[in-house]
């Protein structure tokens, strides 16, 4: 009996320092749990004021982009709920421009804590994207959330090139940080704006890998609500309006006749701009990003400052824009959020005996904005051709980037379709429709504004898994 109880010693002692090596990859993580396997342990988030208890590692901080200028970008890095050393790495961008990839996809939309307003501040998502992915999300460029630079000569500079660049450094200097994630799968993906960054990022990044050196295994791309073409997504915005009966036959007969959105000065025709004030005027009564849902009512960062036309100057090439993000009662717990003190220091934005200024938006950089390419149409093209993978997808109640803007621009590519129009579905309901063409996949949300998943989480997750998995959306019930 004495030896029986000795073997018994023995083995325990044995699975004791065996197990935590068997369950590495799938063990449980809490916050009080100070190792990472992945690097970057400087930036392990252990004390997120309100967080949910999770089973994954999450990593907040700063990467300097330009060491001479002091110029940093923040991130949010979130690992795979369960084998993340398996799964690829997406990288998430917002737009505006100006908008914070961290108060909106990271806690309104895909990521795993989403803002309440409850006292805790947060509450978790069971449809969060890093289910399937590692998620990193970028506040870009400087000025943007908690990304500055220390040269004010630099905020004179934004624009689509200088963002791109930024974010390419960025890269680089986050894979020395968790150099695990090297050779990982990589995606990009965004929205609104953010559908000038991502193929604009992804071109440079195609374009950099023929020096072997700086290989990032970019597969493919994926665009929500994305402006495209400016002059097909202005056009798609004005016939969105009319045919939902945001504005009268006459207002939408006189921007037709008047306005040539394919001209360098569509904006200098006083009726043509007068017109399109109107139908602006009339998407500030409701909201412009979700025509079908009530408006915040007394919201101190409502819809009104976002839906306003940002005149251009006659001499201006530049359309003028209309702010691209989402704006329910949820930008106000944002605000509190993230203002807070010791929400800055959990994140590592601050020592936590003051707090920076964060603004969900940054309308001086909206406004200061000196460079957008009209199109990113030809990057299309150039991205096809290299085989990478496109999906794009549009909630078809949203009337910034309507699903005509998308449509009348993807048409303009002259894409063979490989399978016709038809519907998809998610738990046996019509999720949207979709359309295959040879180099690109098109797919609608039936009921979903601006920031799809905002709206159909569940949906959206399920699409997310298709587009990395390459497998087409369901076509059946």
């Amino acid at each position: 009996m004495h030896l029986v109880l000795q073997e018994l010693f023995v083995f325990s002692l044995l699975l004791a320092f065996i197990e935590p090596f068997a369950n590495a990859r799938n063990r449980k993580w809490s916050n009080n749990d100070n190792k990472s396997n992945f690097g970057a342990g400087e930036d392990l988030v252990t004390s997120l004021p309100g967080q949910p208890r999770v089973d994954f590692r999450h990593y907040a901080g700063y990467v300097t982009v330009n060491e001479k200028n002091e110029r940093s970008l923040f991130y949010w890095f979130y690992e795979a709920t369960t084998f993340a050393d398996e799964k690829p790495l997406v990288l998430w961008l917002n737009g505006g421009p100006g908008c914070s990839s961290v108060g909106y996809g990271a806690t309104q939309e895909i990521g795993p804590f989403l803002l309440d307003n409850d006292e805790r501040g947060l509450k978790f998502n069971s449809f969060s994207w890093n289910i399937e992915a590692n998620l990193l999300f970028l506040e870009s460029p400087i000025g943007v959330g908690f990304s500055y630079s220390n040269t004010s000569a630099d905020y004179d500079n934004l624009g689509d090139d200088f963002t791109a660049n930024d974010a390419y450094a960025f890269l680089h200097k986050w894979y020395l940080k968790f150099p695990l994630y090297r050779t990982r799968k990589f995606y990009i993906a965004g929205e609104s704006y953010a559908g000038k960054y991502v193929p604009e990022l992804a071109e440079l990044i195609h374009d950099k890998n023929v020096n072997t050196s700086l290989f990032i295994d970019l597969r493919g791309i994926l665009l929500g609500n994305p402006e495209t073409n400016d002059a097909e997504d202005w056009k798609g915005m004005v016939d969105y309006a009319w045919s939902h009966a945001v504005v009268s036959d006459e207002t939408h007969k006189t921007i037709i006749d008047s306005c040539d959105f394919y001209s360098d000065d569509t904006w200098s025709n006083t009726v043509c701009s007068g017109a399109v004030e109107e139908l602006l005027s009339q998407y500030k009564e409701i909201d412009i990003y979700s025509l079908y849902t009530s408006v915040c009512i007394g919201n101190s960062s409502g819809s009104d400052d976002k839906s306003t036309l940002v005149t251009a100057k006659s001499s201006s090439k530049m359309m003028p824009r209309v702010m691209g993000g989402y704006d329910p009662c949820l930008d106000d717990y944002a605000k509190s959020y993230y203002n807070r003190v010791d929400v800055q220091k959990g994140l590592h934005v601050a020592d936590g005996t003051y707090s920076k200024n964060w603004t969900i938006c940054n309308m001086t950089v909206f406004n200061g904005w000196s460079d957008s390419k009209g199109s990113v149409l030809p990057i299309y093209k150039k991205l096809i051709a290299a085989g990478l993978r496109i999906w794009v997808y549009s909630g078809d109640t949203d009337g910034r980037v309507p699903v005509l803007s998308t449509r009348y621009s993807l048409s303009s590519l002259g894409l063979p379709i490989k399978k016709a129009w038809r519907p998809w579905y998610h738990e046996k309901q019509v999720g949207g429709w979709l359309q295959e063409y040879y180099g690109l996949t098109f797919a609608t949300f039936r009921g979903a504004g601006h920031a799809v998943p905002i709206f159909k989480p569940s949906a959206s997750l399920a699409f997310f898994a298709s587009f990395l998995s390459g497998e087409p959306l369901p076509s059946q019930r």
